[in-house]
């Protein structure tokens, strides 16, 4: 017998999907107007749940600042599939190494009943706790950037993705689908708020840092750096290794079947028109955001002059890029000393280009800086889950109010000394543990960028030498000693995973830059039966799912960034996960 039929999930195509329809009106109004009321407040729950310490050592904690977003519907809609992967999802036609897509049927919805079994009526009695949006691994990538790092593309072929320049457009169109859905599938209550889980730029460059905050918040983007009148990247190189969409150079991608599009460059660097989200929105700390490549600790004069300068590495010799590539796995290089010496060793071949300050690395200290500048305010609250206490204290963790009886939690998972996977620090992980203590009687929701397996990073941070690190083993055996901790939501594997924890759901979501480039809906209710249940639905963009190659607009370009992204060479095709890994509905025991 398999593992899920052991777990007792069973599939919920038909029944499910008839029960959820079933949602008690009524409480879901009395739930409603509870999250309305609630729902959107950034704060600081008093001295040991407000934003944490500067230091490692104890010190008193500081105070937080109570944040007021904009207000929500109030009222429940009628529980629908539509615009979700329940109704449809982005499917490939044909037969050819470079496949179109089209509307494809919808993922079913699967009860998991690991941690509780699924009792009859539920349906009729639950009421709604929570019901938002997580977004993750956005990626918004300036591609022109002189240290991106498609120059791996000769010894690691996904090292550079054929789609990347139209990372913003595709952000936007992800937003665009978020507004149109409002209410949640499940059980039809208004969406209170968004959730970012990091890697939400790609370089840790202050210009991507900027279109992120805008794409979120609204307003123009234009998604070009150096000079504002052509583009100077690999695509048109004449470097066979990349796709150059306007020419009939014959490179790599040609040859699996991408087609030739006329004026794709010249469209992707123009001006972007985000509505920005209509609910408040919130945001964690990825690993892209805060090391250059998502990877390395080295910073400086070194970083900063080539980031900003005249050279841009394109292409280095297949043996050196897997060298890199093994190292950078092993974590044998995190403060980039062979970085250093590569580029050095293949000086003679960079291309010249328009020097930038806006491609300068951002430090965290700027980057909280930049979520609390109030153009960047959007539906709220200002600073996005950050309060100026953070900035104070140099801290990227904080709580934040998310209905009635329900708490959130934002982890800074990053490890400062270096490496793409994670840990937290002690300061940070007595404050978690303090946080934990002050809300016994609540359920609390966590949120990081790194899934638990993937924190495992002991590297000291440079800041803080003395301070010791912390596996995601250690959260996970911390989160089971407090049950008032009922979903772990994180991504940074781009690929969807739903893992039942004894006392609570770990929910790794798929990125948006990868396909099937997704976000999740998660709903938390209350059974009225001793049980809990979190109903997760993945979305698509609001692109269509058939990309004319002629339409250059806003929207056709997002429909052709989901098309390329499904054809990149070296993708994975696990991405989606299995389906008790989607649209689920996860029942757990109610402390």
């Amino acid at each position: 017998m398999s593992r899920i039929a052991r777990s007792r999930i069973r599939s919920a195509a038909g029944a499910a999907t008839s029960a959820v329809a079933a949602v008690n009106r009524r409480t879901l109004l009395t739930a409603a107007g509870g999250t309305g009321a609630a729902v959107g407040l950034g704060l600081a729950f008093g001295p040991h749940s407000g934003s944490a310490t500067a230091s490692p050592s104890p010190a008193p904690p500081v105070p937080g600042v109570e944040r007021r977003a904009a207000p929500v519907p109030a009222a429940p809609a009628r529980p629908s599939a539509a615009g979700t992967t329940l109704h449809s999802v982005a499917t490939p036609r044909g037969t050819g190494a470079y496949r179109r897509l089209g509307d494809g049927p919808g993922w079913a919805r699967t009860v998991r009943g690991e941690l509780a079994a699924a009792k009859a009526g539920r349906a009729d009695r639950r009421t709604t706790l929570a019901s938002f949006v997580q977004l993750t691994d956005l990626h918004l990538t300036d591609v022109q950037h002189p240290l991106r790092y498609e120059f791996l593309r000769a010894g690691r072929v996904s090292a550079w993705r054929p789609h990347e320049a139209l990372t913003v457009v595709g952000a936007v169109s992800l937003v665009e689908r978020v507004n149109a859905l409002r209410y949640g599938p499940a059980t039809g209550a208004p969406l209170s708020f968004a959730m970012t889980t990091g890697d939400n730029t790609d370089n840790n460059a202050k210009v991507e840092l900027d279109w992120f905050l805008t794409a979120m918040s609204g307003g123009r983007i234009t998604p070009n750096t150096g000079d504002p009148r052509r583009y100077e990247g690999v695509q048109d190189s004449g470097l066979r290794e990349f796709w150059h969409p306007d020419s009939a150079l014959r490179d790599a991608d040609k040859k699996l079947g991408f087609p030739r599009v006329d004026g794709f460059l010249r469209a992707a660097l123009r001006d972007v028109n985000s509505p920005g989200l209509r609910m408040p929105w919130y945001s964690t700390i990825g690993n892209h955001d805060d090391l250059n490549g998502g990877s390395y600790a080295f910073g400086g004069s070194f970083l900063a002059d080539f980031a900003t300068g005249r050279r841009k590495i394109q292409l280095i010799p297949a043996a050196d890029a897997k060298k890199l590539a093994e190292a950078e796995k092993a974590g044998a290089d995190p403060t980039g000393k062979r970085m250093r010496e590569l580029l050095r060793t293949h000086a003679k071949g960079l291309r010249t280009v328009t020097p930038d300050e806006r491609r300068a690395p951002f430090t965290p200290r700027e980057y909280l800086a930049a979520h609390l500048d109030p153009r960047h305010a959007g539906a709220g609250p200002i600073g996005h889950g950050y309060t100026r206490a953070n900035l104070e204290a140099g801290t990227l963790y904080y709580t934040f109010r998310v209905s009635a009886g329900v708490i959130g939690v934002s982890l800074d998972s990053t490890d400062p000394g270096g490496h793409y996977t994670g840990s937290v620090g002690t300061a940070q992980l007595r404050w978690l543990e303090r946080t934990l203590k002050a809300h016994r009687d609540e359920h609390v929701i966590v949120f990081s960028h790194h899934y638990s397996r993937s924190m495992k990073n002991m590297n000291r941070d440079p800041a803080r030498p003395k301070e010791a690190r912390h596996s995601g083993a250690e959260l996970v055996a911390l989160f089971q000693r407090h049950p008032q901790v009922v979903a772990w939501i994180n991504g940074h594997s781009h690929k969807n995973e739903i893992t039942p924890r004894k006392t609570f759901w770990e929910i790794t979501t798929a990125s948006h830059v990868d396909f099937p480039q997704l976000a999740r809906v998660i709903e938390l209710v209350d059974n009225r039966d001793g049980t809990l249940s979190l109903f997760t639905t993945l979305i698509e963009s609001a692109a269509p799912y058939r990309a004319d190659h002629t339409d250059l607009s806003q929207t056709g370009l997002a429909a052709l960034y989901r098309e390329l992204s499904f054809n990149a060479p070296g993708r994975s095709t696990a991405l989606a996960g299995d389906p008790h890994d989607r649209n689920t509905e996860l029942l757990l025991r109610k402390r």
